[in-house]
């Protein structure tokens, strides 16, 4: 009795952990609270634009403050309500990268250092406009695909710093005498071979290094060719695959959690709820065999055999 009272007393709080998590999930998992905080996210965008503007500024600040502390209390609102949604399974709320960014940005916004310097408090308001990814599924893919990318883009900064470095070495001693001012330090010639690698002004240093020496050809066309042509496609050759692997990503990501997300949808029990609906099911057979076993009908004593009603009537 004492362990089945024991039992009793952990299920409640469980129970109405569920219950909880379960209506908030019901409220966070709607369509009309993604638009809503949608739009809360642009009205924030739209007010960080506005205070860009002095006049305004000075005429609407008192506006422009009580819309920031009701976007702040919207977006407090908003973590609470994806952290009550959590509550009967609060280790998924911390594995989602979303909910720490998001968690994140809301309590930078109250500690008082944040709150002091205004430049800082712009910065942090600024990173909520980063939340739309939640909302937008393409944007995620891109986001996804740009951090899956930054391996393969150091590599290619790397190798482009090295190219830039020792084409400059060597622009610096052909041109640095006749062209000191793009080529009069190795600072100067790394600047102006990177501006070279959009294309721009490649007919004018041609030109310019023509009257030099014909072999400035051979250099001008060399750096194009490995800095315009094959870097810049290696790059683009290493976000095109990231961004497939973050579709793919995307794709084979599961519609329906493991456990219930929202109201209908199957849910996987955790492992105490499944160690104690065994326990129910095992106490449950056992009550159903002693049932049986009490309304079982005595076994009748067997018919005496035909010889012995024969006599007896005889």
């Amino acid at each position: 009795m004492p362990e089945q009272h024991h039992q009793r007393a952990d299920i409640a709080p469980r129970s109405s952990r569920r219950e909880l998590a379960e209506r908030c999930r019901t409220v966070t998992e709607a369509r009309w609270f993604a638009l809503a905080v949608f739009a809360v996210i642009l009205v924030n965008a739209g007010l960080l634009g506005v205070e860009t503007y002095p006049g305004l500024v000075a005429e609407w600040h008192r506006w422009l403050r009580l819309a920031e502390h009701v976007c702040l209390a919207a977006f407090t609102a908003e973590i609470l309500l994806r952290l009550a949604a959590h509550a009967d399974r609060p280790r998924d709320f911390w594995k989602d990268p979303w909910n720490l960014f998001d968690l994140a940005v809301v309590l930078c916004a109250f500690l008082p250092v944040v709150r002091e310097n205004a430049t800082v408090l712009r910065l942090l308001r600024l990173a909520r406009v980063l939340r739309t990814a939640r909302f937008l599924p393409q944007l995620r893919i891109v986001l996804v695909a740009v951090a899956r990318s930054l391996p393969g883009t150091l590599s290619f900064l790397l190798v482009g710093a090295l190219l830039l470095y020792v084409y400059a070495m060597v622009g610096w001693v052909f041109f640095g005498r006749a062209d000191p001012g793009h080529y009069g330090s190795i600072g100067r010639a790394v600047l102006t071979l990177f501006l070279l690698m959009t294309l721009d002004g490649i007919g004018d240093a041609v030109h310019g290094g023509l009257e030099v020496s014909r072999w400035s050809l051979l250099y001008y066309a060399s750096y194009v060719l490995l800095a315009s042509f094959v870097l810049v496609n290696v790059l683009i050759g290493v976000v095109l695959t990231s961004l497939e692997e973050a579709r793919e990503m995307e794709r084979d990501k599961p519609s329906e959690p493991a456990e219930r997300d929202g109201p209908g949808e199957p849910r996987e029990p955790a492992a105490e709820d499944r160690r104690l609906l065994l326990e129910r099911i095992t106490a449950a057979r056992r009550a159903l065999d002693d049932l049986e076993r009490d309304l079982a009908p005595a076994p009748s004593a067997p018919p005496p055999p035909a010889t012995d009603l024969h006599r007896s009537f005889s």
